[in-house]
C-alpha cells in the first residue's frame, strides 16, 4: 500500500471515527488521568475509590481531587496482573470494609489472585486501610500474567461473589479441585455458605459428593471472566472474553458447567478450532456471542433514573470494541440494544449516585486512562 493511500485511509478512519462520537447519546466531561487504571467503586459521600494496576488505591473526588490510600497489599505486576477490583461491604457505613482484589506472588515465579479487606480510616486528607486481612486465594497458583478474573460483587444477602479466570491454562475450568475458570461464592469472611452446590450436595443442582471438589464454586467451565453484575430481578450475569472469536455473556446457574475449552463459539488463537456450544447441549450455553469480539472488561446494570429508558439494561466495557455496549435483558435471554463508540478502550463502567455514568478508559493504545463522566444530551 503506497504511502499516500495509507494516509487517505486514515483520514477516512478518523473522520469516521469523530462522525460517530457526535452522534452520541450523552455528553462527555472529562475529570482526570490515572496511571493504569483498572476499577472504582462510589463512597456514600459521593467520592470514589480508584484503583491502579501498579498497586496505588486513590480516593477521589468529583471534581478530580485525589487522595493516596496506604495500607495496600503488595501487588504481582505484570501482564494482566496487579491490582484489581474494589468493592465496599454493603454495610460499609457502619463497618468502613473495603474488598481488594489483585495479582499475587507465590514462591518459585508462580502467582494467582487474591482477595483482601481491611477497614479505612481516614483523618483529615489521610486515609489507610487497617487490619488488612487476605480471605480467598486463587488455586493453585500457576505460572503466567493472565486471566485473572478477580471482578467483586455482593449480592442482597452479603454474598461476596468472586470470578475467577482459567489463567490460560484451559484444563483448570473444568477440574474440581481448582478454583481457576470458575464463579465462587462466599461469605463476606471468605467462609464457605453452607448451601453452596457442594457443602450441601444433596439439594437439586449439586456436585457429586466427592470430597476433591473446591467447595466455594458456584459455576465452572469459564475462561476469563471480567464483569459482573446482579439484573433488576436478582439474576447473575457474567460476561467474559473468549479465545479468538465467541466472547460470553452467560446467565449463571447453580452448578451449571459452561463447557470451556471443551466448548466455545471462538477457536484457539493458533487457528485450531472448538467445538462449538450447539454441538454440546450439556453446557450451558451463552445468552449472546460476539464474533468479532467486544473483549469485555466489565459489567454493570443500570438502576438509575437519569437515563430513563436505559434502566434495567446492562452496560459492558468495550476494550477491543472500543467503546460501551448496551444489553437488553428479557428474562433469561439477552440481546445487543445498541453500541456506543468511545474512540478508545473502556476498561470500567460505574453508574454514580445520581445516575450519571463514570467511565475508566484503559491505558493502552489510543487510552489515556481518563476518568470520564457521561450525563444525558448530545455531544
Amino acid at each position: 500500500m503506497s504511502r499516500q493511500l495509507f494516509t487517505v485511509i486514515f483520514g477516512f478512519l478518523i473522520a469516521f471515527m469523530a462522525s460517530a462520537q457526535e452522534n452520541l447519546p450523552f455528553k462527555i466531561e472529562q475529570i482526570t488521568r490515572f496511571d493504569e487504571p483498572w476499577s472504582m467503586a462510589f463512597l456514600p459521600d459521593g467520592r470514589m475509590l480508584v484503583t491502579e494496576k501498579k498497586g496505588r488505591l486513590l480516593i477521589v473526588s468529583q471534581q478530580g481531587e485525589k487522595w493516596l490510600v496506604g495500607g495496600v497489599p503488595d501487588v504481582d505486576y505484570g501482564g494482566q496482573g496487579g491490582l484489581g477490583d474494589v468493592a465496599l461491604h454493603p454495610d460499609f457505613a457502619s463497618n468502613k470494609l473495603v474488598y481488594l482484589s489483585y495479582a499475587e506472588a507465590g514462591v518459585g515465579g508462580v502467582r494467582g489472585a487474591a482477595v483482601a479487606r481491611g477497614t479505612l480510616v481516614e483523618e483529615g486528607r489521610r486515609a489507610l486501610l487497617k487490619n488488612l486481612e487476605v480471605i480467598w486465594r486463587q488455586y493453585p497458583k500457576v505460572v503466567g500474567y493472565g486471566h485473572y478474573g478477580h471482578r467483586l460483587v455482593f449480592d442482597d444477602n452479603k454474598h461476596l461473589w468472586i470470578s475467577s479466570g482459567d489463567r490460560q491454562k484451559f484444563t483448570p475450568s473444568q477440574d474440581m479441585q481448582s478454583s481457576m475458570g470458575k464463579i465462587l461464592r462466599l461469605y463476606d469472611d471468605g467462609s464457605v455458605p453452607n448451601d453452596n452446590p457442594f457443602v450441601n450436595y444433596r439439594q437439586e443442582n449439586a456436585f457429586v459428593d466427592d470430597e476433591g471438589v473446591y467447595p466455594q464454586i458456584w459455576s465452572l467451565g469459564h475462561r476469563n471472566p471480567l464483569g459482573m453484575a446482579f439484573d433488576l430481578t436478582g439474576k447473575l450475569w457474567v460476561i467474559e472474553m473468549g479465545p479468538a472469536g465467541g466472547d460470553e455473556l452467560n446467565l449463571i446457574k447453580r452448578a451449571a458447567n459452561y463447557g470451556y475449552p471443551v466448548v466455545s463459539n471462538g477457536k484457539h488463537y493458533d487457528g485450531r478450532p472448538i467445538p462449538d456450544h450447539s454441538t454440546r447441549p450439556e453446557f450451558a450455553a451463552p445468552a449472546i456471542s460476539w464474533t468479532p469480539v467486544i473483549s469485555p472488561a466489565d459489567l454493570i446494570v443500570y438502576r438509575g433514573n437519569l437515563f430513563a429508558d436505559w434502566r434495567g439494561d446492562a452496560l459492558a466495557a468495550g476494550l477491543t470494541a472500543q467503546g460501551i455496549v448496551r444489553i437488553r435483558f428479557d428474562g433469561e435471554k439477552a440481546t445487543e440494544a445498541a453500541r456506543y463508540n468511545m474512540g478508545s478502550r473502556i476498561r470500567k463502567v460505574t453508574e454514580g449516585p445520581d445516575g450519571a455514568l463514570w467511565v475508566l478508559e484503559d491505558e493502552r493504545a489510543q487510552s489515556e486512562g481518563r476518568l470520564l463522566k457521561l450525563t444525558p444530551g448530545n455531544r
